[in-house]
């Protein structure tokens, strides 16, 4: 059965991406390289001019006659050839002239790359947007930073969100340099030595198409440049599954501190109603997962024998599609859930308080050695007093502070006051807002 899409995840395929991966797209950019390869042949006088204007009048294709023919001739070049050609009659036998498929398959696939960067770099530029306004908006929301998972020091959420900016905007570098690194195309004949096709007509037919030659292509295109590209969205998913993962924990029900978006209607389990799941942070670090696989797969493809073999193409077929797919899909969602996060700086404050303010133990430790304690003695009075106050439900370290005679000895009430002013943590963040433009 023929089908108008060339992709495998229907449920994750948003059109804006999906057009560019389906059959149709794939054979007119097939298409528009044979014809910029025969305006190229008219220009240097190998072909008269008057057979690329009918070439161009007549040249069309039916994808499901090409199956047609592919299930005869058991080659998909072959099999749109000839079925261009059967539109085109005898001007047809101007197509094609000197190439080989791989001229062909390289330089579109080339074409189709760019297009899906170009979708995806948009879409990493509105993420980035999002990111922007959402840390601009929790600039002053405070909460507890973690590290091994573990309490550890005051934070803001938006210093938190100006982390994941900054790492969004090294992506829309890396892509912009992708972007040159793929945008390359080949016209050079079987094993690429340009026997039976003048290399001035590959420069013509690569600027007519908005592409650089390849410097040194063989039959094909070296797999190389694919999986830069690949491992480029394998880069930019990991970046995002971070940022889900921590979205999945600080939602957890103990946590809470921030929680995806949950509809009127929606429901989170079949069968216990309460449920509000972080479904869709759980879905993008499944996806992420995916690209990574395609990105080994790609690396696995450089290997070819020789001049040319055909090993990489089966893997082609399915892993860019979905990978350029799924990484459209992962940016719109993201985004989509960054705009509308849920945030409870309500809850956040009682976390970064647990234990009576147990966090701000270095804090009390260098108050203390700025008094002339040594620090393993400061060390041992604020550690005994953090772990009195530990996982107690009553556990107040703050008073444990205030009433240990080795510390009132040495700190005024002021002065124990002030170890516990989150704003001592946030007084240099204004440096890393400056150095993202915030």
């Amino acid at each position: 059965m023929y089908s108008a899409r060339r992709v495998l995840i229907e449920r994750y395929t948003l059109p804006e991406m999906g057009n560019l991966w389906t059959e149709a797209y794939k054979f007119k950019t097939w298409l528009e390289v044979e014809i910029a390869v025969c305006d190229a042949q008219a220009e240097l006088g190998y072909i008269p001019a008057e057979a690329v204007a009918e070439i161009k009048a007549k040249a069309n294709f039916d994808p499901k006659r090409i199956l047609e023919i592919e299930a005869e001739v058991r080659h998909d070049v072959i099999a749109f050839l000839t079925n261009v050609n059967e539109y085109v009659g005898d001007a047809g036998r101007y197509i094609h002239l000197g190439m080989t498929s791989s001229d062909v398959l390289d330089t579109a696939l080339a074409l189709q790359l760019v297009a899906s960067l170009d979708v995806i770099m948009s879409h990493v530029e509105a993420l980035i947007q999002a990111l922007r306004y959402q840390a601009q908006q929790h600039r002053n929301t405070v909460m507890i930073g973690r590290s091994h998972g573990i309490h550890a020091e005051p934070i803001t959420f938006g210093f938190k969100l100006a982390g994941w900016l900054a790492e969004m905007l090294r992506h829309r570098d890396r892509l912009c340099q992708l972007k040159k690194t793929i945008a390359v195309g080949q016209i050079s004949g079987a094993v690429g030595t340009y026997a039976n096709i003048d290399p001035r007509i590959e420069s013509l037919t690569c600027q007519n198409l908005g592409l650089e030659p390849d410097a040194a292509s063989t039959q094909v295109i070296s797999r190389d440049r694919h999986a830069d590209y690949m491992n480029g969205l394998a880069l930019l998913a990991s970046s995002i599954e971070r940022f889900a993962v921590e979205i999945r924990n600080l939602q957890r029900t103990d946590v809470l501190e921030v929680e995806e978006f949950f509809s009127k209607g929606q429901k989170g389990s079949s069968a216990m109603p309460h449920k509000r799941n972080p479904i869709r942070s759980e879905r993008l670090t499944g996806m992420a997962r995916l690209i990574r696989g395609y990105a080994v797969a790609a690396m696995e493809n450089v290997a070819l024998w020789h001049e040319r073999d055909i090993s990489h193409s089966s893997v082609e077929r399915v892993a860019f599609p979905d990978a350029c797919i799924l990484t459209h899909f992962m940016l719109v969602e993201t985004t989509d859930l960054v705009k509308n996060l849920l945030v409870y700086p309500d809850n956040m404050a009682r976390n970064m308080n647990l234990y009576g303010g147990v966090v701000f133990s270095q804090r009390v430790l260098l108050a203390l050695i700025g008094k002339d304690v040594s620090r393993e003695e400061a060390y041992t009075i604020v550690q005994s007093c953090a772990h009195q106050a530990w996982n107690k439900p009553d556990g107040d370290f703050r008073k444990l502070i205030s009433e240990d005679p080795r510390v009132v000895e040495k700190l005024s009430p002021a002065e124990i006051a002030d170890c516990f002013d989150p704003q001592h943590h946030l007084k240099n963040l204004d440096q890393v807002y400056q150095r993202l433009g915030i």
